[in-house]
């Protein structure tokens, strides 16, 4: 060791030897600390960086759409955010515990708990509004997210909501369509792998494993939006009108079978099924079984002329309105003497029917109502569908046949009788009803010749009577055209035995009388204010019937200028089903450019757009267009592409 000038000992190098040494001892400690760590936690630490830089998540397609018979929609989906966590990632329980409570209205323990679970993932609130899913995008919540799922709206409200039916929060179907052909329906998923940084930020999708299609396929009822929101009004109409309990009405096209209408009432709307009671929505048509009173006598009458008990001059005597069968007194409320069999079916007398009923036997004419599909179901796929009530010949008393021949003692429901005049329709052979036309059904029932065309035709002409000016169905008369009608009044059976004060007033009309397109079927429940058929369900039939030929352009000129009619139907069916809303003039879908939907109800935006053959992109959750991509002015979108070309037509809702 050398001194300096100064006479000081030089230490630098113990200096350099002192830190050297130090470092030496970190850098060791610091190969020490890798090796443990790679030797013996490498494995759980890397399934943790995983874990935490890595996430599995799935993409939903969407459900497929309930289309009507030309292509309008029934039942659609809509793009909605679903807020989610990974507890893993929450570094701040209770703070992110009370914004997500007060932004999603939420219970703050029961967040709480959701996000200090030993789970991967949870759900915090599934399909929030849009002002929800941003305010919790500018919370900037570490360990909360945003997933895109689908939403069920139907844009005409309650038009065919029993037939429709309803999903629940998983997009699964509960009710009506929507769960008989959920399977079809139904979207499929897409796994995906992506990689986050610590604000929670995608770095990358791994497309793997993902799906070409995972969207649901459509499915196209027979249903006709314009038919059958006329028949749900004049439903309303009438059960308003008469303080009714409910009603039903069917229309049917003869010709192919199908349903054209099935309106049941109380109406149900599938948009707000969490407010809805189970007798709101229960389909009516299919569930419900009565007794369908004077309906049933053209039944009767093409059986008994089938077998040659009557011909349509055979005089019977109707006893003057009163006549005891056993122990049991059957009257008329048109008391008379001799009647011919076709007035007999014109006045709707229960003593003649009574009588024809006997003389043609239980055996025979059970025969003939089980090949008309009374006491079995339609096969219309629906669930909930009732076979009705038809017992054994066997077990028919002299009480039950005259009874029964009169509409009594039997129950149906409103589909089954429709099958059963389609039958009278269809020169007399049997034809299934049909409710769907995609997808196709794989077989329909073989059709059973229950009466001669002769006999069907002389029924249809005994029915035309009864729309004559004096027969009880002459206030569904219609100038100019002609119609084979049913009137019916049935007394309800009590639930103490017997029967009650209650009535069950319905109409059948078959347009035109002789070669028969249209079937129209009316049944009001338990009207307050009159109960006969003629004067309940009748009219409504009647102004169904107006409204369906009128759609059809086979409406006679007379009919339109009556000051009575309704508005046409062109003018009835722009309104909204809920509430007129009227169009400015610079909105219509007319021209070669993009009109101004903003701020319509989306049910007219979708019916304006899928008129142009443009199915949009509906985005954001509300019943009203917020926001259009293209813009008002726009040229047509070139065709339907998929979402993010040029092409897409997107509607943003509020």
């Amino acid at each position: 060791m050398t001194s300096g000038k100064n006479g000081r000992k030089d230490r630098s190098g113990i200096k350099i030897g002192v830190v050297m040494a130090l470092f030496a001892i970190a850098l060791s400690g610091l190969w020490v600390r890798t090796a443990w760590v790679q030797l013996f936690e490498g494995d759980t630490l890397a399934d943790r960086a995983s874990r935490q830089g890595h996430a599995a998540e799935y993409e939903y397609g969407e459900r497929g759409r309930i289309l009507d018979r030309n292509g309008e929609m029934l039942a659609t989906s809509v793009e909605a955010k679903s807020v989610c966590a990974y507890p893993y990632e929450i570094t701040r329980p209770d703070h992110t515990a009370a914004v997500l409570a007060k932004t999603l209205k939420l219970s703050v323990a029961e967040v709480r708990k959701k996000l200090t679970s030993a789970k991967q993932f949870v759900w915090i609130k599934r399909q929030v509004t849009d002002r929800e899913a941003v305010s919790v995008a500018r919370a900037g919540l570490a360990g909360v997210h945003q997933l895109s799922e689908f939403s069920r709206i139907y844009p005409n409200g309650h038009l065919a909501g029993q037939v429709l039916g309803f999903v629940d929060i998983d997009g699964k179907g509960r009710e009506g369509v929507e769960r008989v052909f959920d399977d079809r329906l139904e979207p499929g998923k897409a796994r995906f792998v992506v990689r986050r940084d610590r604000k929670g930020r995608r770095f990358y999708l791994d497309g793997e494993g993902r799906e070409v299609d995972i969207n649901g396929h459509d499915v196209k009822l027979t249903i006709d939006t314009h038919i059958q929101h006329a028949a749900e009004q004049a439903l309303a109409k009438s059960i308003a009108k008469y303080d009714a309990r409910a009603g039903i009405v069917l229309v049917v096209d003869v010709e192919s079978g199908d349903i054209l209408a099935m309106a049941n009432q109380p109406f149900f709307n599938p948009n707000t099924v969490r407010h809805s009671s189970p007798t709101q929505r229960r389909l009516r048509a299919i569930t419900d079984i009565y007794e369908p009173g004077s309906t049933m006598k053209p039944f009767l009458f093409a059986a008994a002329l089938e077998e040659g008990v009557i011909e349509p001059d055979t005089l019977i005597d109707c006893e003057n309105g009163r006549w005891k069968v056993a122990r049991k007194v059957i009257r008329d409320t048109h008391p008379a003497k001799w009647l011919p069999a076709n007035k007999v079916l014109r006045y709707s007398s229960n003593i003649g029917c009574a009588k024809i009923g006997t003389d043609m036997g239980a055996d025979v004419y059970h025969s003939y109502l089980s090949k008309l599909g009374f006491g079995d179901r339609t096969g219309v796929i629906l669930p909930g569908e009732s076979p009705g009530i038809l017992h054994p010949a066997a077990k028919w008393t002299s009480v039950d046949l005259a009874a029964i021949s009169f509409g009594q003692g039997v129950g149906a429901t409103a589909l089954q009788l429709a099958k059963a005049f389609l039958c009278l329709a269809n020169q007399g052979a049997t034809k299934s009803l049909r409710l769907v036309k995609e997808p196709r059904p794989e077989h329909r029932n073989a059709a059973i010749q229950v009466f001669s065309p002769e006999t069907a035709a002389r029924v249809l002409s005994m029915m035309k009577d009864v729309v004559h000016e004096d027969g009880t169905g002459r206030s569904a008369r219609i100038e100019g055209i002609t119609m084979a009608g049913k009137t019916g009044t049935a007394q309800k059976a009590s639930p103490d035995g017997g029967y009650g004060d209650q009535y069950l007033s319905s109409f059948v009309a078959l347009v035109p009388a002789d070669e028969p397109e249209l079937l129209v079927i009316t049944m009001i429940d338990e009207p307050q204010k009159a109960n006969y058929g003629s004067m309940v369900a009748a009219p409504v039939c009647r102004e169904i019937t107006v409204r369906t030929l009128a759609y059809h352009g086979k409406l006679s000129e007379t009919l339109h200028a009556d000051a009575g009619e309704t508005t046409s139907l062109v003018e009835a069916e722009a309104q909204p089903l809920d509430r007129a809303v009227d169009a400015p003039t610079d909105r219509t879908a007319s021209g070669n450019t993009v009109p101004n939907i903003q701020g319509m109800p989306v049910r007219r935006a979708l019916e304006m757009l899928v008129k142009m053959g443009i199915v949009p992109v509906i985005k954001g959750q509300g019943m009203t267009v917020d926001r259009q991509e293209p813009a008002p002015g726009k040229p047509w979108p070139a065709g339907q592409t998929k979402e993010g070309s040029d092409n897409v037509f997107v509607l943003w809702l509020s």
